[in-house]
């Protein structure tokens, strides 16, 4: 199974680490799953790791926050979108990891934004909390 993690699930596993987030990030180490990300999702996680609402709690250098992206980077399925989508008007930066997801073939997009949330699910893509998708794979059918 593929899965997108959504630069805001990442940030949450970060900053708590017995949170549904770290769980997943957790799973995925495990092998239970791949998970797909992009160039761009990349560079937003790069950003929002100096955001300073963030950057206040996790206290990254920026050589800690270059070798965490490199790692996920090499960790991940790491994939070039074949596709430009404009489906969610709202906050267009939730398009390109719809762009991942399509290219990556991910099952789901794991998000805590309400943008993807809402939507539910886009070309066969499931979009679920960190919450709900941890329920899914308890469930025995993840």
């Amino acid at each position: 199974m593929v899965i997108l993690l959504d630069t805001n699930v990442v940030i949450s596993a970060l900053l708590s680490p017995p949170g549904p987030a770290a769980e997943i990030m957790a799973r995925w180490e495990k092998g239970e799953f791949d998970v797909v990300v992009s160039t761009n999702l990349l560079d937003e996680l790069e950003r929002a790791l100096q955001y300073p609402k963030v950057a206040k709690y996790l206290k990254l250098s920026p050589e800690e926050i270059s070798t965490f992206r490199r790692r996920y980077a090499e960790t991940a399925v790491l994939v070039s979108p074949e596709v430009r989508l404009e489906v969610i008007g709202d906050d267009p930066e939730d398009n390109r990891g719809l762009e991942c997801a399509v290219t990556g073939r991910a099952s789901f997009i794991i998000s805590g934004d309400k943008h993807l949330l809402e939507l539910k699910e886009y070309q066969g893509i499931v979009v679920l909390s960190p919450s709900a998708f941890l329920a899914f794979l308890d469930s025995g059918k993840g």
